[in-house]
């Protein structure tokens, strides 16, 4: 857990330098801190529960949201504060317990008709909140140990470069086709969390 908050941590910051524009400052304030708070008392809690567990609801929560907004793609959350808050606590809390809460945060933050800048640029800022608050978290029970920290100039490099090659690739990316890459991330996302936390076979 320690490492993947790290390597967030600076996955974030190279978004923020690269995606400059746009930030909404509403969804900062009504969708980050509630995103915050949740981070923090999600990761108070992971020494509470199994993590395999957690990330296998957490991946079968995501499938089946990912595709049923797929499916009913004229479906969406409504842009209401109230759906701000709620998104931004929830994905804070999960992404304290199990390592993760962008998924849910990249649904509540599609239904608000953001541009693709904006999305971006909006979510690096919230993310980077979320992960510096769990590090803290994460520090203080123990899981940043020397070897993880020997990663951080890998990082560093890795984050920039995915984020750069990212910017490019988004570029190109009609904005009418945005929602739909967002939400088969959320589902692509939500497979892997299950594939990686299924009990292996006897």
């Amino acid at each position: 857990m320690g490492l993947t908050a790290l390597f967030h941590v600076f996955s974030n910051g190279a978004k923020m330098i690269l995606f400059r524009e746009g930030v909404s400052r509403w969804l900062l304030l009504w969708l980050g801190i509630p995103a915050v708070i949740g981070v923090i008392v999600g990761a108070r809690l992971t020494v509470r529960f199994d993590e395999r567990m957690l990330s296998l609801l957490l991946g079968a929560l995501l499938v089946c949201m990912g595709v049923l907004l797929l499916i009913r793609s004229q479906w969406k959350l409504k842009a209401t504060r109230g759906n701000a808050v709620w998104g931004g606590a929830v994905s804070g809390a999960i992404a304290g317990l199990a390592g993760t809460g962008g998924a849910v945060r990249g649904v509540t933050l599609a239904a608000f008709g953001l541009s693709k800048n904006a999305f971006v640029s909006t979510s690096a800022w919230i993310d980077m909140g979320v992960d510096l608050s769990r590090s803290v978290v994460y520090a203080s029970q123990g899981f940043m140990s020397a070897g993880v920290l020997a990663y951080l100039p890998a990082m560093a490099v890795a984050s920039f470069g995915g984020s750069w090659i990212g910017k490019q690739l988004l570029v190109r990316i009609p904005q009418e086709s945005f929602r739909k890459i967002v939400l088969g991330l959320v589902v692509a996302m939500g497979a892997i969390s299950i594939w990686r936390a299924w009990p292996p076979a006897a």
